[in-house]
């Protein structure tokens, strides 16, 4: 029976966020001051056998400064290593910083792509108006990370073997990690007039350790990610940070992640730690919490919504109630649940556990709409599917 679903309301929108500081609009150069002393090629290999997620890191990374006097300025791809910081540097007081998370993929033919970076550009400009902090120009944005990929075109996993019928199982790909924090050493609750922008990269397997397997989720009530007018739409640290309390209450109910539910009513649906959410129902839907201000606006998600109508799906962006949720899994009606984000794709939901017990997803097993979503997403990334909607971007 399809439970009854909660009265709807007009969609909350989210005043915009003024531009404190503006971009320079000149355009930046990262040239390469190549590393002296990079990996031996013995080594690189033996992180590429065996890469885990975020655990190595390239022997670059590209760096810029932005001042309230220069804008940005002393761009450059230079050797991976530690910053000097002194103190009083504002970001380790005020948490003012901000960061991306994308992937390059390399194809059969030895070319390497990146999907949809201009969106991750969007959002950063986004989070940095929000934070503020110096907005970084989608052509700047793009250009350090191409120069970071150019340089370090040997720590990008090979594509994996096979063609769009091949497991998508243990894909590999290089994690590019741009990030922006205030470096103006100062104790006073002010914007930081000197910025540091960096971005590092990393060769990535599989985000959880088991691989594409259904995870077990806890539904949180105690604690709140985000609220309305907060920074749940900006992808900064402290989002992050404040989900960790929360993972551990998950952990401790033998569950692998944990869900929050709006701050206000603490009744609704809003995403997971660091993903995404995606109900996939028996009436053909494929239902995700409408963005709201207080929800990441993740490209992963945005490209499912593009993808449901190839695979005969409805797609719905509204408000769903914590109470719908569990009683249309126990029903039946939630056929499939599903997480998503850059890391880690697409993975399946098979259990869902809250104060009144544990609730099963389809038998706890991957659904057939869940792993034909994350297998089409792979497969276009990797290039082995065509790029219908013009998402991959070139860069070797």
């Amino acid at each position: 029976m399809r439970p009854v679903r909660p009265a709807s309301r007009p969609p909350r929108t989210t005043a915009p966020v003024p531009a404190l500081v503006e971009s320079s609009p000149v355009s930046l150069q990262f040239e390469l001051r190549a590393n002296p002393n990079p990996r031996t090629e013995a080594e690189r290999e033996a992180v590429l056998a065996d890469p885990g997620f975020g655990l190595s890191f390239t022997d670059h990374m590209a760096v810029a400064t932005w001042t309230a006097a220069d804008g940005w300025h002393d761009s450059a791809v230079v050797p991976y290593g530690p910053f000097s910081l002194d103190p009083a540097t504002a970001v380790l007081h005020y948490a003012q910083e901000i960061f991306e998370g994308l992937k390059a993929y390399q194809h059969a033919d030895g070319s390497v792509h990146l999907f949809r970076p201009d969106q991750n550009a969007a959002r950063m400009a986004r989070s940095a108006e929000r934070l503020a902090l110096p907005v970084l120009s989608t052509e700047d944005f793009l250009a350090s990370i191409d120069a970071l990929v150019a340089a370090d075109r040997a720590w990008v996993p090979s594509a994996p073997a096979g063609g769009a019928g091949a497991p998508v199982q243990n894909e590999q790909s290089l994690y590019l990690r741009p990030f922006m924090f205030a470096s103006e050493a100062f104790l006073g609750v002010r914007p930081a007039q000197r910025v540091t922008y960096c971005v590092i990269a990393s060769p990535a397997g599989a985000y959880f350790a088991r691989g594409v397997h259904p995870v077990s989720i806890w539904v949180s009530t105690t604690y709140t990610r985000a609220a309305p007018g907060g920074m749940g739409a900006a992808k900064t640290g402290g989002n992050y940070a404040a989900s960790l309390v929360a993972q551990q209450e998950a952990a401790a109910h033998g569950c692998d992640q944990v869900m929050f539910a709006d701050a206000a009513e603490h009744a609704f649906v809003e995403e997971l730690g660091g993903m995404n959410v995606y109900l996939v129902t028996t009436d053909g839907e494929l239902i995700t919490p409408e963005l709201n201000g207080s929800i990441l606006e993740g490209v992963t998600r945005d490209s499912i919504l593009t993808l449901a109508t190839e695979f005969g799906l409805t797609p719905v962006e509204r408000r769903v109630g914590l109470q719908e949720l569990i009683e249309g899994v126990d029903s039946g009606w939630v056929a499939e649940l599903f997480a998503c984000g850059t890391a880690a794709v697409v993975t399946p939901i098979g259990v869902l556990k809250d104060a009144s017990g544990t609730h099963t997803v389809g038998g706890g097993q991957t659904g057939e709409t869940t792993a034909a979503l994350r297998k089409n997403l792979l497969d276009v990334q990797y290039g082995r599917a065509e790029d219908r909607h013009g998402w991959l971007r070139r860069v070797l």
